[in-house]
């Protein structure tokens, strides 16, 4: 099975989170590709949408395999596994990181402006991606997610890798995911249509998601 684009493999997760319909829940997405997604559940879920901005940190010369990753308030989580094959050190690697830090820093920006985080504490966090690969940004997501105290963090995931679904399982309170080949090259590879997901169109579903939660709240 391949996901015809984003949306419908946002469609797709919300059915198997339908249980989640009736509790005190807020959907948070990876941008940027990750947004679409959760925008999908969300309508479906007639839940919250927000976003949690993290940065992938690449192997230079390779961005697509993660060496680590960065959330909003800076701190890096590293695959130890990969910067041991390839002889690297995070201080090898400072320059991507700078990089890394300065668009996470544009990024927040233009996503969220002023718009402050929604109060997390207490509540069941829907953590939406549009695929699993090494996991270094789900891991940098839940470190930021700590600090927030949610009572409960679900990850949904169209498609990963079984060993990374496998290894981030124990870190989260519920793991679904809907596609666990052995072997995962490229997320994109289980999608007909991978089309980067743009700014503007984050911010168009973003718009769109924060609006109707006004009409919903009354």
């Amino acid at each position: 099975m391949r996901f015809d684009n984003r949306s419908d493999a946002g469609r797709k997760l919300a059915m198997q989170l339908a249980a989640y319909r009736t509790a005190d829940c807020v959907v948070l997405a990876l941008p940027r590709g990750g947004v679409p997604v959760g925008f999908e559940v969300a309508q479906a879920l007639q839940k919250p949408l927000d976003i949690l901005v993290v940065r992938k940190i690449g192997m230079p010369g390779q961005e697509e395999l993660a060496l680590g990753a960065m959330g909003p308030q800076g701190g890096v989580v590293w695959n130890a596994d990969l910067l041991g094959c390839f002889n690297l050190t995070p201080q090898d690697v400072q320059g991507v990181v700078s990089q890394e830090q300065a668009e996470l820093t544009r990024r927040l920006a233009v996503f969220r402006g002023v718009r402050p985080y929604p109060s997390l504490r207490n509540k069941t966090v829907l953590l939406v991606d549009d695929g699993l690969a090494t996991g270094a940004s789900v891991r940098a997501a839940l470190q930021s997610l700590g600090s927030m105290h949610p009572a409960k963090v679900v990850l949904a995931i169209p498609v990963g890798a079984k060993s990374t679904v496998a290894q981030l399982r124990p870190c989260v309170d519920e793991l679904v995911c809907l596609l666990e080949p052995e072997e995962l090259h490229s997320v994109g590879e289980w999608y007909r249509d991978f089309t980067q997901t743009s700014d503007q169109a984050v911010i168009s579903l973003l718009q769109r998601a924060w609006h109707d939660e006004k009409i919903r709240e009354g």
